[in-house]
């Protein structure tokens, strides 16, 4: 419980930091949150993403918990898609940013701590972590591509080469070329992997920050069209998909103890602030993710107490 309760203060007490900086620096508030996002997207994030994987044996993590994060992810993005479009005729410009604010955890700086000190092991963190990156995430980032053509961005650019682009993005090439030095067992010299790493290690603290800065002077489900939207994205990731989690885990891939554990409480993780970040970078309206990051981090703290106490 004490990895649960630790992971949790950690990331409020950030996100209050942000929110604190936007309350009482108005005057520097917008030029920060101009500097943040491309900093976050271009430079820390990458190189958070490049220790993370260069730094995991690969070939002990992909085998039955990357396909259980994987499929339990696509099902619940899809049931999103579904649902939001039956329920709300949502356009579907809006329906990719909410079905990944549905489906893509905060694996980063919440699920380390809670793998190390509720499970004992970091593999289901890095598994999800790799079906993330390098399958999920570039996934999306070809619909958001599609989706901001369609409202105008880049329409003029080759559809090939909008979403070779997409693809193409510094997190997912950070990620493969992290991928490609652990897979072969590659490591680089000190003297660049400390500056690396510094700059790695900035970007969790970096994102929470923005998220924090993104809430202040927003009013939590006041856009009355988006409620239900928020409603159905928070309730699928916190309770429908570590629910889907199990039932995978435990009826298809036989898992019991710790490692089914694991796997439920990553499923049960918040949205990733991630979502956010990527929404804002392809100009998509951003309600529905901030709303459902919120609404899901808080919600999610009794979820995983709640799994931990009946699994173990």
């Amino acid at each position: 419980m004490q990895g649960v309760l630790q992971g949790f203060a950690v990331v409020i007490i950030l996100i209050g930091i942000g929110f604190g900086t936007a309350r009482f620096m108005p005057r520097q508030r917008e030029a920060i949150a101009k500097g943040l996002t491309p900093l976050i997207y271009y430079i820390t994030n990458p190189a958070l993403m490049f220790i993370l994987l260069s730094g995991t044996d690969l070939h002990a993590v992909v085998g039955v918990f990357t396909p259980i994060a994987l499929i339990t992810a696509v099902v619940t993005g899809g049931v999103y898609a579904l649902l939001t479009k039956a329920l709300f005729k949502t356009p579907l410009q809006r329906i990719p940013a909410g079905a990944m604010a549905t489906s893509y955890v905060n694996a980063g700086n919440i699920g380390v701590p809670l793998a190390l000190y509720a499970v004992g092991s970091t593999t289901p963190v890095v598994s999800v972590l790799v079906a993330q990156l390098l399958i999920i995430a570039p996934l999306y980032m070809c619909l958001f591509a599609l989706v901001s053509r369609k409202n105008g961005a880049e329409a003029s650019a080759p559809l090939g080469r909008t979403i070779l682009k997409s693809i193409a993005n510094p997190v997912t090439i950070a990620t493969f070329i992290g991928a490609l030095f652990s897979w072969f067992n590659i490591q680089l010299p000190e003297v660049l992997h400390s500056p690396v790493q510094m700059l790695g290690d900035s970007s969790i603290p970096l994102l929470l920050m923005a998220f924090g800065m993104s809430l202040y002077g927003q009013k939590p489900l006041a856009d009355k069209a988006l409620r239900g939207e928020v409603l159905l994205g928070a309730g699928l990731k916190v309770l429908f998909m570590p629910v889907a989690a199990y039932l995978l885990a435990k009826l298809v891939f036989g898992l019991q103890g710790t490692d089914l554990l694991g796997v439920v409480i990553m499923a049960a993780l918040p949205t990733a602030q991630n979502v956010l970040l990527f929404s804002q970078q392809f100009r998509l309206n951003p309600v529905v993710p901030r709303e459902v990051i919120l609404t899901s981090t808080l919600l999610t703290l009794p979820v995983v107490l709640l799994a931990t106490f009946l699994l173990t």
